[in-house]
C-alpha cells in the first residue's frame, strides 16, 4: 500500500531537513511537497496544476507550516476542515512559530497536532520519526466519506 504524506513547506532548508529526517527514519512513503497554501489546496482539491488528480486518494496526513505565501496555513486548515471529503484528514501543524496565539488558533481551526520545529537536526529527526510512526503507521484513519 502506497502511503502519501503531504508536506506544505515554503522554506527550502526546512523542506530538505524534513525529507532527510523521514529518509533517515526509513519511512518509505511518498512525500508530496508543495510550497505554498494555494498549491496545497490545489493538490487536495484537484484544481490548478493538479486538476484531474484522483481525489479519492488522500494523504495519510498533512504536515502544514503556518507562515506560507499566497494562502496562509490557518486558511488551508480551515478549508480542509470545511470540506466533506477532507474534514477528517489528519493535519499536523509543523512550524517554527513560538506564538501562543498560533498554537491556540491552530487547534481552534481543527489541527490534530502542533509541533514546533526543533532547530537541532538530531532533535528534528527524532520529531519526524515520532510523527511518521504515529501518523503513518499507528493512527487509524477515518473511513472515507460515503457517497449517496
Amino acid at each position: 500500500m502506497n502511503i502519501v504524506l503531504l508536506l506544505v513547506e515554503d522554506n527550502p532548508t526546512d523542506e530538505k531537513l524534513t525529507l532527510r529526517a523521514f529518509e533517515k527514519c526509513n519511512l518509505a512513503n511518498q512525500v508530496v511537497v508543495v510550497r505554498d497554501g494555494a498549491e496545497a489546496l490545489d493538490y487536495l482539491f484537484a484544481t490548478g496544476q493538479y486538476a484531474g488528480r484522483d481525489t479519492s486518494i488522500l494523504p495519510a496526513a498533512v504536515l502544514l507550516d503556518l507562515k506560507l505565501p499566497k494562502v496562509d496555513g490557518l486558511e488551508v486548515l480551515r478549508r480542509i476542515r470545511g470540506d466533506e471529503n477532507t474534514k477528517h484528514l489528519p493535519v499536523v501543524v509543523l512550524t517554527a512559530s513560538k506564538e501562543d496565539e498560533d498554537l491556540a488558533r491552530s487547534y481552534s481551526s481543527g489541527a490534530n497536532a502542533y509541533v514546533r520545529k526543533p532547530v537541532d537536526f538530531a532533535e528534528f529527526v527524532d520529531a519526524a520519526k515520532t510523527l511518521g510512526l504515529f501518523w503513518l503507521l499507528l493512527n487509524q484513519p477515518a473511513p472515507p466519506p460515503r457517497t449517496p
